[in-house]
Parts: C-alpha cells; structure tokens; sequence
C-alpha cells in the first residue's frame, strides 16, 4: 500500500517552475528519502505534501485521500494522522519543553490535563529523554535534545506518517549517528512511515528503504540505493560518486 502518492506534480512560483510534472509513491512503514542540491525544492515538495503550499498542477494524495478536494474538516481529520520534525526543531521558546510536546494535544484533544502530562512523559521516554526535560525551555536544551523534544512533539498523537526535514542538520557525527537509529527503532517499533529531506550520506546508505533524487526541477534517479546507485545522470554521480564519498560508494556496492 502507498500512503503518499504524487502525480504529474508541477510547482510554480510566478514564472518560475521548481517541480515539472514530477510523479512518485511513498510505500506504506518505508524509511523514504528526498534527496537534492539546494535550491532543487526538496522543502517545497514537502509543504506541499502536508498542505502548506498549494501546487499549480498535479495530484497528492495522502492515505488515499486527494489532499487539494477535501473539506476544511476533512483536512484537518487528515492532519491528525501525521507528524512533522522541521529542520530547527520549531518549538517556541516562551514554552517548556512538556509545553511544546502537548501543544497538539491541546488543539486537536480534550483530553485531562492529567492524561496529557502523561502523554507528554510517555513520548519524552520514547525518544530518548527523561521526565524532567519536560520542565525546561527549548534554549536549555543541547541541539541533540532538541530535536528529540521535537520529534517527541511530532509524535505525540501516533501519527501513521512521520516528516522529517533535515533531521540530522547541526548534529555532530555521533549525535547524528544516535537519531538515524531512533528513527529506525520508530519506524520498526511503531510503523510509522518516515519520509525525510536529507543530504546527509550516512543516512542515505544506511536508513532509507526508498528515495528520490531531484535536480533541474525534475525527479532524475529514484528507487532503493541500489537502483539510484545505477543512475549515470552526471548530477548522481557527482552526489554520490565523489572523492568524499567514493568510500561509502564502494563499500555499497560490493555488499
């Protein structure tokens, strides 16, 4: 089964196009990757998918459901069933951080405060912190801790789908390394479906189950690492194929 599924997409901006008639499908409990150069709209195709940005031609749809033909209470029933990680965390600092965690609790729940405290310490556990984080603000927190706060956030009403952006960017290499096997740890444990923006290689080779590669407003490689290893589209090569990477390529390959 798709949980995302993206068809003959076009993203434009004035005159300028980002996405030319891009198509791809996201199977459901996979760990998928967007993958790109800057400024290929990796970001943009991610607000588009959990309806941020509206496209200018295509269909998304989303857990079956044509995301842009919905109702205002339709979408919102939508939204419940995802969670989003954004690059920098996005919790708002005038909080605590078992403030930021319950924030969509609040919205979407009439839930007891007692049961929310509960949900709140439940997810702290789940990704990795402790209780007591819970009563400190966001700029207490290491860059590490941060994004588990966030993520904790993001999971807060068991989504069935989980969106990442960059969420290993400002993390030192152990850091990083610790996240990547949280993610899958999720992704195994819960079923959640993952699908994250990343350039981060590490990443690349070892967590993601699918990807996509855009570059010049086009998809120009996707499939497992294998089958996007097999591309000889100049932009491929040069994002996996270098010096720095030529390592990592080789031992891929020969597995």
């Amino acid at each position: 089964m798709n949980v995302v599924e993206v068809k003959d997409l076009v993203t434009k901006f004035g005159e300028k196009i980002i996405h030319d008639n891009i198509s791809f499908e996201v199977k459901e409990k996979s760990i998928f990757g967007i993958l790109g150069g800057s400024g290929s709209g990796k970001s943009v195709l991610l607000k588009e998918i959990i309806m941020l940005i509206k496209p200018f031609k295509g269909k998304i749809y989303v857990l079956g459901k044509d995301i842009w033909n919905l109702s205002l209470s339709e979408a919102l029933e939508l939204k419940k069933k995802w969670g989003v990680l954004f690059q920098f965390g996005a919790l708002f600092t005038s909080l605590r951080v078992a403030e930021n965690i319950a924030l969509p609790l609040k919205e979407y729940t009439n839930f007891p405060q007692e049961l929310i405290d509960e949900l709140v310490v439940s997810k702290l556990n789940l990704v990795g912190l402790n209780a007591d984080v819970g009563a400190l603000y966001p700029n207490e927190l290491s860059g590490g801790m941060v994004k588990r706060a966030a993520l904790a956030r993001a999971l807060i009403l068991e989504p069935k789908i989980l969106f990442l952006d960059e969420p290993t960017s400002g993390l030192d290499p152990v850091s990083a390394r610790k996240f990547d096997n949280l993610i899958t740890n999720l992704n195994r444990v819960l079923g959640v479906t993952v699908i994250m923006i990343t350039h981060d290689l590490d990443s690349i080779f070892t967590i993601l189950d699918e990807m996509i590669v855009l570059y010049d407003k086009k998809i120009v490689a996707k499939g497992n690492l294998e089958q996007v290893l097999e591309s000889t589209h100049p932009f491929v090569e040069e994002f996996f194929k270098n010096e720095y990477t030529k390592a990592r390529y080789l031992e891929c390959i020969t597995k």
